[in-house]
């Protein structure tokens, strides 16, 4: 497959990461030879300096034959710009990265459609709807909702507490279960388990579930204790957080703490339809922190643009009795760190958008491709075609590839949990987890 990309930064550098293990023919565009520099070398694709909205420049990269043409640059207007240029060329598919939020209102898709622009990608956006799922669980580490929430996937950090552990998961697990384990992290390894696996204290595991057995899921894993989020407090002012106060539910009480005071008046301004307080003043101050009441925070999000600040501020949270702590790591050499420290939820931008313009890349019917970070493996929900491998034989009969599982799937808007006797039909939308870059291979029994 040909992939263009314009746009060299976090995005761009990211998602060309990704495509060269892959073995996709890939180029990278970018005006700034610095931003581009030694990345041809290090990996498997070709860079292509030049304006990423200049005719030229789009003909030598050989945009008009491309699968995918992707403008991830960080001004809006160059991209949407570059992806319409692309489309007149030949391009077939095209995703501009985007920072207006009334784009994305279903009822403009077909207007983007004819302009040449099939999808667009605000990874403020996408990362808001992660931090707003996980605050509304202060139990879990991660919540994915699949087809409108049929489908629940939770991750989820097991201490002493949990009544499940040490047990072979065939005698937790059998099919009349309201659950699936479909991973598990432990240490550095993860594990997709079979029946003989156990899970072990301090292991995340990933539970399938519907949405009527999410207070069972609770209950097995010991975090009935938990208190539930109400009170939340927010470290850095910038789009991020403004998504998250206008989605988080009205029964939440956020304040909002921004270090630059000219920030702090256009958050007012921004949010002045919301029962929220701003504060300007630095969340790392323990003493603003306990004046503005940590003791009675349940949960603490920081997302200032630098990993290293929200890492602490996190561990400051903790020590001050928080419980859900949840950071924005967008370098990912912190990530690991961050886990091994027990920070709690990890948010990162890029790998969000990464993962949404990923599954472009896929021919099968497929949706709310998802990158777990810790996992270094992707979940997906894909559409069974009528005449599918999937559908000729029963699960246990399919000869999925090692490290591919089906989770669960939804038919007729009911969540269904997946066993080997299963047949899946045409038309089931089937939710997939496997390890990074395994997706190439799970599609074909769907096509």
């Amino acid at each position: 497959m040909k992939i263009v990309i314009a746009g060299a930064g976090a995005v761009g550098t990211h998602l060309s990461k990704l495509l060269s293990r892959d073995h996709q023919d890939c180029v990278l565009i970018d005006e700034d030879a610095d931003r581009l520099g030694d990345l041809d070398s290090r990996y498997d694709i070709m860079t292509l300096q030049g304006r990423t909205t200049s005719i030229n420049t789009m003909k030598e990269a050989g945009v008009d034959h491309a699968d995918l043409f992707v403008g991830v640059t960080p001004d809006e207007s160059r991209n949407m710009n570059a992806c319409m240029i692309a489309h007149a060329l030949g391009a077939k598919k095209t995703v501009a990265r985007i920072d207006n939020f009334e784009y994305l209102d279903p009822s403009r898709k077909e207007l983007f459609q004819q302009m040449g622009i099939n999808s667009l990608i605000f990874p403020e956006v996408l990362a808001a709807i992660d931090i707003t799922n996980g605050l509304k669980m202060s139990w879990a580490r991660q919540r994915i909702d699949i087809h409108g929430g049929a489908l629940i996937l939770l991750g989820i950090k097991l201490r002493e507490t949990c009544e499940i552990l040490n047990q072979p998961l065939r005698t937790l697990c059998g099919p009349d279960d309201p659950y699936h384990v479909v991973a598990i992290k432990r240490g550095d390894d993860t594990l997709i388990p079979g029946g003989n696996d156990e899970l072990h204290v301090n292991d995340i595991a990933y539970f399938m579930t519907t949405r009527e057995y999410i207070s069972y899921i609770r209950k097995i894993v010991g975090k009935e204790h938990y208190t539930d989020v109400k009170n939340v407090i927010i470290m850095g002012g910038g789009r991020t957080a403004v998504r998250v106060a206008k989605t988080a539910p009205d029964y939440m009480n956020l304040k909002i703490i921004e270090i630059n005071q000219q920030r702090c008046e256009k958050l007012n301004e921004k949010l002045a339809d919301l029962d929220l307080m701003v504060i300007h003043g630095d969340g790392r101050d323990l003493g603003l922190l306990q004046e503005e009441g940590i003791q009675h925070t349940q949960a603490f999000v920081a997302l200032t643009g630098n990993a290293e600040t929200n890492i602490l501020a996190c561990l400051t949270a903790k020590r001050l009795g928080v419980r859900k702590t949840v950071a924005m790591v967008e370098n990912l050499d912190y990530v690991e760190m961050a886990e091994r420290l027990d920070i709690g939820t990890i948010i990162n931008k890029k790998t969000l958008a990464a993962s949404h313009i990923y599954q472009m890349m896929l021919d099968a019917d497929v949706s709310n491709v998802r990158s777990l970070m810790l996992l270094d493996s992707d979940v997906a929900e894909f559409i069974a075609a009528p005449g599918s491998k999937v559908t000729k034989y029963d699960v246990k009969d399919l000869g999925l590839p090692f490290g591919v599982t089906i989770g669960g799937l939804v038919r007729n808007n009911q969540g269904i949990l997946v066993n080997g006797n299963t047949r899946i039909q045409a038309g089931d939308s089937v939710m997939v987890f496997c390890h990074e870059h395994h997706l190439k291979k799970a599609e074909k029994y769907f096509r």
